[in-house]
């Protein structure tokens, strides 16, 4: 039996290249649960690739909808973040771990991000960060995630000082949370498009509307050789 594959894009831009891909190769577009989906059938595997909407909630909610309205073995995540330490925009890379930055519960004397009774730091499957890191070009990296968007450099080292995090988004550990629920395999590959301060709005639409294929590329690298 081919494995089933879940694929989440936040927005249309991200959304684009993968499915300018899979349209000539058999791509059916669909609708799930409000959100639009492409199904694409490979020799290995069946894609559903989904665009989730932007931010925590939608993105745990698409992860929600391709389990149990596809039943996929794993999920993937692509799509474009913020610099906060040791790297630079056009760096494409793979999240080792996931941690929801503005989750905040200090007045209870918890630790920022951490939740009562459960993980808060999440990790990706080794095997498919084994997988991304044998395309060329892919760092390994640790990601945060916040339901807005990072343009504060005092927020910026504030998250570098409590997580030592690498990068910086609005989904990833949404979608490892729900994952982790489920124990499914999760693996998100973002590419850099801003260093997460005053410029960074500018930089990120500047990446944004050239929807390049970049990330497209690389799944379907990694896909190919589950």
């Amino acid at each position: 039996m081919k494995k089933s594959i879940g694929i989440i894009f936040a927005d249309d831009m991200e959304y684009k290249p993968f499915e300018d891909f899979a349209s000539p190769r058999g791509g059916v577009t669909t609708q799930l649960c409000g959100c639009n989906k492409i199904t694409l059938e490979m020799d290995n595997v069946i894609i559903h690739a989904i665009e989730s909407g932007i931010g925590k909630v939608n993105a745990a909610a698409a992860t929600c909808f391709l389990k149990e309205q596809c039943g996929v073995d794993m999920i993937l995540n692509a799509g474009l973040s913020g610099a906060v330490s040791g790297l630079k925009r056009e760096d494409v890379i793979a999240g080792e771990s996931y941690v929801e930055c503005d989750f905040d519960l200090r007045v209870f004397n918890y630790k920022l991000g951490q939740k009562p009774a459960g993980e808060y730091i999440y990790f990706a499957d080794k095997n498919l960060l084994d997988l991304a890191l044998t395309v060329q070009g892919v760092k390994k990296a640790k990601l945060g995630t916040g339901d807005f968007f990072l343009a504060d450099k005092l927020k910026k080292d504030e998250y570098l000082n409590e997580f030592s995090i690498n990068a910086f988004d609005m989904e990833t550990a949404a979608i490892a949370a729900v994952c982790d629920k489920y124990g499914l395999p999760f693996l998100s590959l973002r590419k850099v498009s801003d260093d997460a301060d005053d410029e960074s709005v500018y930089d990120y639409r500047d990446m944004n509307e050239k929807c390049e294929s970049t990330l497209t590329e690389v799944l379907i690298e990694i896909i190919k050789s589950i």
